[in-house]
């Protein structure tokens, strides 16, 4: 089937932080800033394309239930999309694209997006142009992806970004740091994503992960015999206790990555 994945919300959103994971990894502070902007304005819990955006993952980020609430969660996902201004989806679709191609550039919609196919097909199921027999075949295969064992192949899955813009991140880490940690991956995984909701998901998981190295942190303090590393603790632990009171920025990022590795370090070593 013919799409146009400039008019996928889904796409636009893939391929955005696509580039925002580059200019990340190339520490290009301009064009990173112009994204987030975009990403926020655009893609705002609130704003037409937010909305839109969380039907996608609605349907895509779920799996492994049972096919009978998978069939509901399918058929509510098309009633709350029915209920969308689909004039002014257009008209928020036709601005990001041109603040992309302004701004960004027009290499953004060539990004390889891994799961392409997905995003087409949950388009064609909202879509009001799909055939029939199209469309019955699109939901099947969603109910069917959805309603999949675990333990089953995954079918092309929404990511957030693209898996080897992804790796690179990791590998360009890894080559500072050493290997990745999983505690790592989540909190990478969830600093990208932030941008389109206002750092919700990231406060969240930051809420429970800086408790669990703080904690740590000073329950190892007590302990430590080397004054050095104890001083190192204490620094660090202080840090931690002053962050909530700040924006999270690039360098919280790489501070929090070390904790994260000194916490483990410190682990194995007891």
């Amino acid at each position: 089937m013919k799409h146009n994945k400039k008019r996928n919300t889904a796409f636009i959103y893939e391929t955005l932080s696509k580039e925002l994971t580059k200019s990340i990894i190339n520490k290009d502070e301009q064009k990173k800033s112009l994204i987030v902007s975009i990403i926020k304005e655009h893609f705002g819990k609130n704003s037409i394309l937010g909305k839109e955006l969380n039907l996608y993952k609605a349907l895509l980020e779920t799996e492994n239930i049972q096919e009978v609430v998978a069939e509901r969660l399918l058929q509510e996902a098309k009633n709350a999309h029915t209920r969308l201004d689909k004039n002014k989806i257009f008209d928020a679709q036709s601005q990001v694209i041109a603040a992309i191609n302004k701004g960004v550039g027009q290499h953004t919609w060539s990004n390889f997006i891994t799961n392409f196919k997905s995003l087409a097909s949950v388009s064609a199921i909202f879509s009001n142009k799909t055939t029939v027999k199209k469309k019955i075949l699109f939901e099947q295969a969603m109910v069917n992806r959805m309603s999949a064992r675990k333990s089953a192949a995954p079918i092309d899955e929404l990511k957030t970004i693209d898996s080897l813009t992804y790796r690179t991140f990791i590998k360009n880490f890894n080559n500072k740091y050493g290997e990745l940690l999983q505690e790592q991956k989540d909190l990478l995984n969830r600093y990208i994503t932030s941008f389109a909701d206002d750092g919700f998901e990231l406060r969240l998981y930051l809420n429970e992960e800086l408790s669990r190295l703080k904690d740590f942190l000073k329950s190892s303090s007590a302990t430590v015999l080397e004054p050095a590393l104890s001083k190192k603790i204490n620094e660090v632990t202080e840090y931690l206790e002053g962050f909530r009171k700040r924006e999270f920025t690039d360098i919280d990022l790489n501070k929090v990555l070390k904790t994260q590795e000194l916490v483990q370090e410190l682990s194995s070593n007891d």
